[in-house]
């Protein structure tokens, strides 16, 4: 599988080894959080072959020969992407665990739709739990991330 741009050959993965194991344990990625197990919280979300996912539900094997992106991929070098900086100027950042995968979530939501409504944005999160109940925070970095990409600052 491709991660992050880089091939990456990951030997005797075990059947049950889901893609979230193999990012996080194998592959030094600890970006992409453990958290459920089920696919409910979407602390786990990395895109495959473009698309979000859930990695703990993706089985490793099923990303042989496919394209993954974690938060960590988002990035260009050192520089965060615009969402990446949108959460940390909006303090939308708490306890950190969700936030991997809400960055994610909201990425692949601008990607489609540069300039979402509010519903618009809480039904692209809804699959991801904020266990610090901090919501308000993190629509404001998806709105303060939209305008940015837009060329235009939100006043804050």
């Amino acid at each position: 599988m491709t991660v992050n741009g880089t091939e990456r050959v990951v030997d005797d993965v075990w059947a049950g080894e889901s893609l979230l194991y193999v990012l996080r344990e194998r592959a030094g990625l600890p970006g992409s959080k453990n958290a459920c197990e089920q696919g409910e919280c979407g602390s786990c979300t990395v895109y495959l072959d473009g698309a979000p996912v859930c990695a703990c539900l993706v089985a490793a094997g099923q990303a042989a020969g496919r394209q993954v992106r974690t938060v960590e991929g988002l990035c260009d070098g050192d520089a965060l992407d615009v969402v990446q900086q949108a959460f940390l100027a909006a303090g939308a950042v708490q306890c950190g665990f969700c936030t991997p995968g809400l960055i994610v979530a909201a990425h692949d939501l601008l990607a489609r739709n540069p300039a979402p409504d509010d519903a618009t944005i809480r039904e692209a999160l809804s699959g991801n739990l904020c266990r610090c109940t901090g919501y308000e925070k993190i629509l404001d970095a998806v709105r303060l991330a939209a305008a940015r990409r837009a060329g235009r600052e939100v006043a804050r």
